[in-house]
């Protein structure tokens, strides 16, 4: 049965689907943006915008009951490849030990002008 995850403390969606998707223990966390749920802003740089992509992540994995430890698969969106170290850094902190499988990809554009897109699979 499918599950829609939602939480406050991650940013509300800006179109017609949901955070997060439960299925047979898995995961399925719709690509997350850099706006910060408290104040709806939108942090300058790559290293901000990272970090809070990583914190949105964290926060419907922890709704949802899992953790980066879960974490089977990642897809990272960028709008300039050049943020690509940066944007490899910060989400290295997230995942020390047994990283999860992922792809990285520079888009034309992503929602909102912002820098970084995360989408990410867990399972259980």
């Amino acid at each position: 049965m499918k599950k829609v995850i939602n939480t406050e403390k991650a940013p509300k969606a800006i179109g017609p689907y949901s955070q997060a998707i439960e299925i047979n223990g898995t995961l399925y966390i719709s690509g997350q943006i850099p706006v910060n749920p408290a104040t709806g802003n939108i942090p300058e740089g790559i290293e901000a915008q990272t970090e809070q992509v990583m914190q949105n992540i964290k926060s419907i994995l922890e709704e949802a009951g899992y953790s980066f430890e879960n974490v089977v698969k990642s897809t990272c969106l960028l709008s300039d490849m050049a943020n690509f170290k940066t944007m490899n850094e910060i989400y290295g902190k997230y995942y020390s030990v047994n990283p999860p499988a992922r792809a990285a990809f520079a888009v034309k554009e992503l929602p909102l002008g912002v820098l970084v897109e995360i989408e990410t699979i867990a399972v259980k």
